[in-house]
């Protein structure tokens, strides 16, 4: 017996046991060495006049046999002899494939593609097998080399039988292992049957460009007899067929305008397991420092678990077509998680196992590349067709809010201008910059409203007195979308005409437009205002005069309504805000902190936590309301218990306009039928 040429036994068990995290990889290995091998020999064909190879009939081929306990992997590739056997199997992590890449470099172009780099994929067919036999063949040898190892100590090597020229790798299954004291077990026997190995390829290796062939069992009916008789049933069997089970070409190496929409939904929705077809799909070639290509697909609806914490997001990603992992999550960013495709790259740096990238770097320029797409498609969507857009939206509209809120408004740049929200005045959805296109010239903030119901939002009292100074308001129903604005803070709309402060240059600029002169341009600078804020400066300089002043007038019966109130609320004071028609008081808050917010914090896991933040309230009183002067009365008739039960009323009263019950419902319901 020979020994292996490196440090033997410690290194064999680290690459059989320690390389690679999942056992079914095997499979994957060995079929990327049999697409080498065929490889070789087809460019030696190509480059050699004397070789001649028929293309049709380079294939590899997996058989089993279930009592055996064997899987064999055979190609009709290039072989090798008795000294390459010894070279590139009895030399651990000798890559006889990177020899042959590095060796046909600059003459091997488009038409080869070798996978191997590493020179250790072939042993971890030991991880399922206890004995490895290999038979090969050199292209134009006489005769065959078998080598044979347990991947224990050491090989031989003998002189052995083979028809024509190739390599068969013949791999003896472990002995099932039962699992003991609760834990599993190994069941080396689910790899002899043909839907595994079947779903090992399709899974692994669909995309090897040589058939990967397989005989399977199918079923026919049989012949029915001359003589049988009208209750004839019909009788099958079966019988067995060889059938290529791998597709070979990847549909995202194809050039889009070569291939129908209809293919591009078949794939999506046999791969990702989805019965609708997918709302968008982007196809595309990069080049540069790093070839590779993309298939992305949107999704025409969010899967259940979206949101959950089971859900995993990331693209597949594949290197010379062979797949090195179902879900590599660094390609997408979280807010993109919806997205779902391949890409497939000969330039990537693998690690050792071909499991995991080696180099961030690469990956983080795909990934910057492929966001940009993304991007770009939904842009694309979001301007030429709105109402998919919007369904789109209404799917996946939380995960790009949640995209500016978790970067702490880092991404509002990229993603603020994909967001929409419902228009108070326009009655309709909008995007941010359609909502600064329709404003008015004078208007300096973008006003919104957050609660969880548009029907009710549109009749708070805070929300009417904007639109009633023609002012519009969005309305905001998610529980993420008023975070998502103080992330954000401010919405910087591009290329807005430019406001002038001053008349006279307001004229100029106009006089300067009616004569030809284009419009100047700025970018605006618009804070994000909640209409529920004490600090929304809508009322002209009378209206806030005339609250100011009869704040101080009625100070004595602000402060009996804030003892009465007592650490509910910041203050007590006249609103600028509200008209005579107006509701007689509402709840505004001080501070970072809304209503909408405090509530989206209650419902969550430490709603109920001492010291949660709350919101900073202040009760505004309408003074042009007949209530008021019921107030005013019951004050100076030094009645105190009225001026109690009326702050009661009015602050429960306030709290059910924003949605929030009132503290004690029962004193509420007393306090009503004792007004009665």
């Amino acid at each position: 017996m020979r020994q292996f040429k490196t440090e033997s036994k410690k290194l064999l068990d680290l690459m059989i046991n320690s390389i690679y995290t999942n056992k079914e990889i095997f499979l994957r290995e060995l079929i990327s060495n049999a697409s080498d091998a065929v490889d070789k020999l087809n460019f030696k064909s190509l480059t050699d006049d004397s070789m001649h190879v028929e293309q049709g009939d380079l294939a590899i081929r997996i058989a089993f046999d279930r009592d055996a306990r064997t899987i064999t992997i055979s190609d009709n590739g290039i072989g090798m002899t008795a000294d390459e056997l010894e070279r590139n199997l009895g030399t651990i992590a000798h890559s006889g494939s990177e020899e042959f890449k590095t060796e046909n470099a600059e003459s091997q172009g488009d038409a080869i593609d070798i996978i191997g780099q590493f020179g250790v994929g072939f042993y971890s067919a030991f991880m399922v097998a206890k004995r490895v036999r290999v038979v090969s063949r050199a292209f134009g040898a006489d005769e065959a080399n078998v080598w044979e190892s347990d991947g224990l100590e050491g090989y031989t090597i003998e002189p052995g039988e083979r028809a024509d020229h190739g390599t068969d790798v013949i791999l003896t299954l472990r002995d099932d292992v039962a699992g003991e004291n609760g834990e599993e077990g190994e069941n080396y026997s689910r790899y002899l049957s043909e839907w595994a190995l079947k779903d090992l390829v399709k899974r692994y290796s669909n995309y090897v460009r040589y058939p990967i062939q397989m005989m399977v069992t199918k079923s026919r009916q049989k012949p029915k007899p001359e003589d049988a008789g009208d209750d004839y049933q019909p009788e099958y069997e079966d019988y067995q067929e060889l059938e290529t089970v791998n597709s070979m070409t990847p549909i995202w190496k194809k050039r889009r305008e070569d291939v129908e929409d209809a293919d591009y939904h078949e794939f999506y929705k046999a791969t990702f397991h989805d019965f609708e077809d997918p709302a968008r799909t982007i196809s595309f070639h990069a080049e540069g420092a790093l070839e590779y290509d993309a298939l992305l697909f949107i999704p025409g609806r969010a899967p259940f678990d979206l949101y959950s914490k089971d859900y995993e997001k990331g693209l597949a990603l594949y290197s010379s077509n062979v797949m090195i992992m179902e879900k590599c999550a660094d390609l997408v960013p979280d807010y993109y998680n919806f997205v779902r495709g391949v890409v497939d790259s000969a330039d990537v740096s693998l690690n050792i196992s071909r499991e995991t990238l080696q180099q961030n770097r690469q990956l983080r320029a795909i990934a910057r590349r492929i966001e940009k797409r993304i991007t770009s498609d939904l842009e694309d969507m979001r301007d030429n067709d709105r109402e998919a857009y919007e369904k789109f939206f209404e799917s996946f509209g939380r995960g790009l809010k949640y995209g500016i809120y978790a970067s702490y408004g880092a991404k509002a740049g990229e993603l603020a201008d994909l967001l929409l929200f419902w228009s108070a005045k326009e009655q309709k959805m909008v995007t941010l910059a359609e909502y600064v296109k329709a404003m008015p010239e004078d208007q300096k903030a973008i006003y919104y409203a957050a609660g969880d119901d548009r029907e009710r939002l549109a009749k708070m009292p805070v929300v009417t007195g904007v639109l009633a100074r023609g002012y519009d308001v969005l309305l905001l129903t998610q529980d993420v979308d008023e975070f998502t604005f103080q992330s954000m803070r401010e919405y910087v709309a591009k290329d807005c005409p430019k406001v002038y402060e001053d008349e006279a240059a307001r004229e100029a600029a106009a006089k300067a437009v009616a004569d030809g002169a284009e419009p100047e341009l700025e970018d605006r600078h618009l804070e994000l205002k909640n209409v529920a804020t004490g600090d929304l400066d809508l009322a002209s300089e009378d209206e806030k005069k005339e609250a100011e002043e009869a704040t101080r007038e009625h100070s004595d019966l602000f402060d009996a309504m804030k003892e009465a109130l007592g650490d509910n609320v910041q203050k007590v004071a006249v609103s600028a805000r509200l008209g005579e028609n107006d509701t007689p008081a509402v709840i505004t808050t001080e501070g970072p902190l809304s209503l909408e917010m405090e509530k989206v914090l209650k419902r969550g896991p430490e709603g109920d936590v001492e010291g949660m933040p709350t919101a900073q309230r202040v009760l505004e009183l309408n003074g042009k309301s007949p209530v008021f002067g019921k107030l005013v009365a019951a004050q100076e008739a030094g009645d105190a218990d009225k001026v109690k039960l009326y702050t009661g009323l009015l602050y429960d009263q306030a709290l059910l306009v924003e949605g929030i019950l009132p503290e004690d419902p029962v004193v509420f319901a007393k306090n009503v039928c004792e007004l009665m």
